[in-house]
């Protein structure tokens, strides 16, 4: 009685739909940190120490409510179909999620100090957080987690590997935000692959050979530590997400780097003024200023200067696109009534004649933003 009920079995894990998961889990890949551009690596390196409990797991890939295909690509296979016989691929497990003992990593760090770089896949698991699930475990109870930290036993092994003076990645798999405050000051690379699906090994292995460069931006706040956030039981929205919260995220909303950089400049309203029911156009020009075709995710926030209950900024629309080195393109928003409208603390939408700022970029404004390098442009709106 439905189309869908047509769909042949054929379908099934055809070349476009297997090209889809690929497209999907690439462009979802967030690069948090590559201080001194470790990342992309060359081709020529001789020798990969790949470690960690999401390294080889097919499980976590998944996710939750999924399928099963027939073929899942790790983190591992990925590497080894990149790379074939011209690099060795040292692989270890090397810790669990988690683990409640006092783990001796000796052992395992001596056997990896000849690898050119070490290559840590961690995070957490969908067998760890998931919905009433039988889980008791240091960090989770029922499938919630008790803390957004990583797993201690994750940073002690991370730390160790540090310590070896070799470069250091780390490629975490979440389907909700970790708090890594020391990773985010001392690991030099740091990729965010989510549960990525199917084709999840071969997008990693595509971004950290440069294959592809990595544009996904994070859709959730990761803050510093469970104490930048109320308790779990009080459920006003004051200091929570990003439109509400006033401290300082470790990596913010809509966040996320690239192999290039891009410069905003030029942004433009069709009018400087508007009254209720009418739209405005707002224009930006986007450069890629550096020396790889990437993608950028142009994003518009706006802010309601003098309103009490309005948000802090509130994201309203955004564009992928895709520029060449030295490529320019001017990219439009519409704003209409809708996107200004706010909900007063009656619950009821309401036009407020004022003030709006209108922020585009590649991140959610604020300090950490631009501490993390993430560009910017704004404009004023009056609402008549």
């Amino acid at each position: 009685m439905v189309k869908y009920a047509q769909i042949p079995i054929t379908a099934l894990e055809s070349k476009p739909h297997k090209d889809h998961a690929l497209k999907m889990a690439k462009e979802s890949i967030v690069l948090l940190r590559n201080e001194n551009n470790l990342l992309p690596l060359s081709r020529s390196i001789k020798k990969i120490a790949l470690l960690g409990p999401n390294a080889d797991n097919a499980n976590t890939q998944l996710g939750n409510y999924n399928g099963q295909p027939s073929v899942v690509i790790t983190v591992l296979q990925g590497l080894k179909d990149k790379l074939g016989n011209s690099t060795e691929i040292f692989y270890s497990r090397g810790t669990n999620f988690v683990d409640t003992t006092h783990p001796e990593f000796s052992k395992l760090i001596d056997s990896v100090k000849d690898a050119d770089v070490l290559i840590y896949v961690g995070g957490i698991s969908p067998r760890l957080e998931g919905e009433e699930m039988r889980v008791s475990q240091q960090g989770f109870s029922g499938g919630d987690r008790t803390t957004m930290a990583l797993p201690a036993v994750q940073t002690s092994f991370l730390k160790a590997l540090k310590e070896t003076g070799k470069p250091v990645i780390f490629v975490m798999m979440t389907g909700s935000a970790i708090s890594i405050p020391w990773e985010a000051e001392n690991i030099r690379a740091i990729l965010n692959a989510w549960y990525g699906g199917q084709a999840a090994g071969q997008a990693v292995a595509d971004v950290l050979f440069g294959d592809y460069n990595p544009s996904g931006r994070l859709p959730v706040t990761f803050y510093k530590s469970d104490n930048d956030l109320p308790p779990f039981d009080d459920y006003s929205m004051a200091n929570r997400t990003y439109r509400y919260f006033k401290g300082d995220a470790l990596y913010p909303f809509g966040f996320g780097m690239s192999y290039t950089n891009f410069k905003y400049s030029n942004l433009k309203l069709s009018k400087p003024a508007i009254n209720k029911n009418e739209s405005v156009q707002a224009q930006v020009m986007v450069t890629n200023v550096g020396k790889y075709w990437g993608d950028e995710v142009v994003q518009l926030y706006m802010t309601h200067e003098g309103i009490s209950y309005a948000p802090l900024f509130a994201l309203k629309s955004f564009k992928r696109i895709t520029l060449e080195p030295g490529a320019s393109r001017t990219v439009s928003f519409n704003i209409t009534t809708d996107l200004l409208t706010l909900i007063d603390s009656n619950g009821r939408p309401v036009f407020n004649p004022g003030k709006v700022k209108i922020i585009v970029g590649g991140s959610s404004p604020g300090k950490r933003s631009e501490e993390l390098g993430s560009k910017r442009t704004e404009a004023i709106l009056a609402l008549k």
